[in-house]
């Protein structure tokens, strides 16, 4: 049976991840901040959840997890770094706290808990770190640049993990999702309402929910899989976008950010 450690776990992505794995037949431990949201989570997910307070910004917090798996289980085969925060704004507008802030959780939140597991992964000699960054982190997307920032840093992080890790027997995927149906913008800090509303209702125009992310996800890591796009079109924009000179791409890009947006202010 599978032991599944996600941090951020409670809501959103990270709980239709639970659900995924508990579905399988997985012991699964959700991590997060909100104590409250996380009892919710652990009653509803059944007998075999569990639910650990976890600030990925302490890493003290995170050791007392990986301490208390330890004991319970004797160790972890998977762990979920989905734990994530956002802010939009152009780089004359956006506070430097909100860069530390979301550097803090979104990147060294993800090194603290690699860091802390990595140990334990190593000694049993097997195991998978899922980091979930975003498409945003292989793109460049303007008034996001400290979300796509911290973004792109996760994939960066995970791929020199990756060639680290690879003959210990350890994997490390990285999750690159694009827009999907979510709470994320209610969390969004110090973000004007009319970014927060266009967020919004681009998550709500896509057809993909947090279980069908999630599902994709799992699949696609199970599989072999080291970069998990999990959006129809956004291989093939990722690979434009390595293949165009840059001149050509931010072109393509502007063009393609205006009708985005103009879409987005109409509906």
């Amino acid at each position: 049976m599978e032991r599944v450690f996600i941090t951020g776990g409670a809501s959103g992505l990270g709980l239709a991840l639970a659900q995924r794995y508990v579905q399988a037949g997985a012991r699964v431990c959700i991590g997060d901040v909100d104590d409250g949201r996380g009892r919710a989570a652990e009653t509803s997910l059944g007998e075999g959840a569990l639910f650990l307070r976890c600030d990925v910004t302490q890493e003290e917090d995170v050791q007392r997890v990986a301490d208390a798996l330890t004991e319970r289980w004797g160790g972890v085969d998977v762990v979920v770094n989905n734990a994530g925060v956002a802010a939009a704004g152009a780089i004359d507008e956006l506070g430097m706290h909100l860069w530390d802030w979301m550097t803090n959780v979104n990147l060294l939140g993800v090194v603290r808990v690699c860091k802390v597991f990595t140990p334990g992964l190593k000694r049993q000699g097997r195991g998978m770190f899922i980091n979930i960054a975003s498409m945003a982190g292989l793109s460049d997307t303007p008034l996001l640049s400290a979300y796509t920032a911290t973004k792109a840093a996760v994939v960066a992080f995970s791929e020199s993990l990756q060639n680290e890790l690879s003959e210990t027997g350890v994997r490390v995927v990285v999750a690159c999702p694009a827009f999907f149906r979510t709470a994320l913008p209610e969390a969004m800090r110090e973000t004007s309402s009319e970014l927060v509303g266009m967020t919004q209702r681009l998550m709500e125009k896509s057809g993909l929910t947090a279980t069908d992310v999630a599902d994709r996800i799992v699949r696609q890591a199970q599989g072999g899989q080291f970069y998990v796009l999990t959006h129809p079109g956004t291989r093939l924009m990722w690979w434009v976008k390595c293949v165009l000179p840059r001149t050509w791409w931010l072109r393509l890009s502007r063009s393609g950010v205006k009708a985005f947006l103009a879409r987005a202010r109409k509906d």
